[in-house]
């Protein structure tokens, strides 16, 4: 059993940076696929990153502004996200997923306000 969980949200204004981290309980973390998702009230939840082995998928509505980057030793996987909107406001999750495995943090809010 694993846990994953998610930190770094916060409240920043537009075009300002903020880089949330999901972070594994286990080693062999670094074999996960790590999924980053988001959920505004009332829509639908949407993908915005992940990294598998060998590459990474970003969602076009972040393509040029957000990043993924390991840090195995710290069994973190973080998501770098520049030039921040409005629109980018919403709860976002981490999901770790190998095989038959699937675990989901508890989610960290952005909030991107003027």
């Amino acid at each position: 059993q694993m846990w994953v969980a998610e930190s770094g949200g916060g409240v920043v204004r537009p075009g300002e940076s903020l880089t949330l981290s999901c972070t594994g309980s286990r080693s062999g973390f670094s074999a996960y696929s790590v999924h980053w998702y988001r959920q505004v009230p009332g829509k639908q939840q949407e993908m915005v990153a992940t990294a598998f082995p060998g590459g990474t998928k970003y969602a076009d509505f972040v393509k040029g502004r957000f990043t993924i980057f390991r840090d195995n030793a710290k069994k973190t996987l973080s998501l770098r996200m520049n030039n921040l909107e409005p629109m980018d406001t919403a709860v976002y999750y981490c999901r770790a997923s190998l095989g038959s495995r699937d675990y989901w943090g508890q989610g960290t809010q952005v909030t991107v306000s003027s």
